[in-house]
């Protein structure tokens, strides 16, 4: 896969079309297009790319045009094809050329929700897990049997190549994208200025035909959530995060899992994998050490809930972003 070298930023191409509704398109800008001279590295060169050279249209009544082309799209070190016109179409053969060329040429491919069409119909996704939106994978997996669809998760990263599910997973994506260049405290840094979560467990699942949480019990989970972060160190129960949402903690397990997707445990269990990282990344302490300062009652809990959730061990993620930081 193609790395920038010293002094070069990192490139990142994303196509355009007409038609398309903007939101993935300005996820990608958010995170890739804005500078972020606060974070004090060099930051992302975006490229945003089309196959029309005339003003294309966008959802909601807006024109847009660009300055680049699918030479540009295919020379980027990551190229990213967030949507496509027609999931039951054809993929315009010139998108599917340029995504070949990238791949060969040992860009990394991208893709975010019905963006996958194009990348399977490249021939990218032939063997691979790969994520979409959920309301697409049936049809994905039928048109394209070669490839193994997994609805449930909101990324797969198969290192070369990522695919992502629909809409807002595109920011989940995009913040993993970071942490993979950059290490957890940048892709932390990001997510705070898109008041967003860095990392979000479960999958895409919880918001299949999900239905909507009473705000008055949402704002008694949000507050027993800002408890457990403050206390992530120490012993949580579920029984004491119900009392700091003054709810018996039946009614908060159902509260919270309908308003997160996943039960408290588990959240806390993924608050404290991620208050790992940073020390993991640029502190001296043992492993042992960090497990124990963010709450969990012996290295081997945090070891196996580590690699659950990060998909690989603490040790090896130290010196995979140690190196990378």
């Amino acid at each position: 896969m193609l790395l920038a070298s010293p002094g070069r930023r990192h490139t990142v191409s994303v196509w355009a079309f007409d038609g398309m509704a903007p939101f993935e398109l300005g996820a990608v800008v958010e995170v890739f297009g804005l500078p972020r001279p606060e974070l004090e590295i060099p930051w992302y060169d975006l490229r945003v790319c089309s196959l029309e050279r005339e003003p294309m249209r966008a959802v909601g009544g807006f024109m847009m045009t660009t300055q680049n082309g699918l030479d540009v799209f295919a020379g980027a070190d990551t190229v990213m094809v967030v949507a496509v016109p027609d999931v039951r179409g054809e993929v315009p053969p010139e998108l599917v050329a340029a995504l070949r060329e990238a791949h060969d040429r040992g860009a990394r491919v991208v893709s975010i929700c019905s963006g996958a069409f194009a990348l399977a119909a490249a021939g990218l996704l032939d063997g691979r897990e790969v994520a979409t939106h959920w309301q697409y994978a049936e049809l994905l997996q039928r048109r394209y049997p070669e490839i193994r669809v997994n609805p449930d998760v909101l990324y797969v990263d198969g290192d070369d190549i990522l695919t992502g599910a629909g809409s807002a997973a595109g920011l989940d994506l995009c913040l993993h994208l970071v942490r993979k260049d950059h290490g957890a405290r940048i892709a932390n840094s990001v997510a705070r200025r898109l008041v967003v979560a860095p990392h979000r467990d479960g999958g895409q699942a919880q918001f299949v035909e999900a239905v909507v949480s009473e705000p008055a019990a949402d704002d008694c989970v949000a507050r027993a959530m800002a408890w457990a972060l403050e206390h992530l160190a120490e012993p949580i129960t579920v029984a004491g995060m119900a009392r700091q949402a003054h709810l018996a903690p039946r009614t908060f397990i159902r509260h919270f899992n309908r308003q997160t997707g996943t039960s408290p445990l588990r959240w806390v269990i993924t608050q404290r994998i991620m208050a790992s990282l940073p020390p993991l990344e640029h502190s001296a302490m043992s492993i042992e050490e960090i497990g124990a300062a963010v709450g969990f009652d012996s290295p081997v809990t945090f070891r196996h809930h580590f690699t659950r959730v990060m998909k690989t061990p603490p040790s090896v993620y130290r010196r995979t972003f140690r190196t990378t930081a």
